[in-house]
């Protein structure tokens, strides 16, 4: 996965739930939303753009660490 500023909320949404994490919206139906998977830490999206680098590199951690445990099984 590339680091390009140029991805959408829905480019990182669904790299995230390929891998396994859930989507759930903010209680109080806010901007944010917050992918879930059993064992790693939720990783908090806003909804609006352009994305911060952070986030970014938040999904980019996710695919590479689910990729390191894909090759070990």
């Amino acid at each position: 996965m590339s680091k390009s500023p140029g991805f959408r909320f829905d480019d990182l949404a669904k790299a995230l739930m390929r891998i396994g994490y859930t989507q759930n919206q903010s209680k109080g139906g806010g901007s944010h939303y917050t992918f879930q998977k059993r064992g790693c830490m939720p990783i908090t999206i806003p909804k609006h753009g352009p994305l911060k680098r952070t986030y970014i590199e938040l999904v980019a951690e996710a695919v590479r660490i689910y990729m390191e445990e894909a090759e070990h099984d």
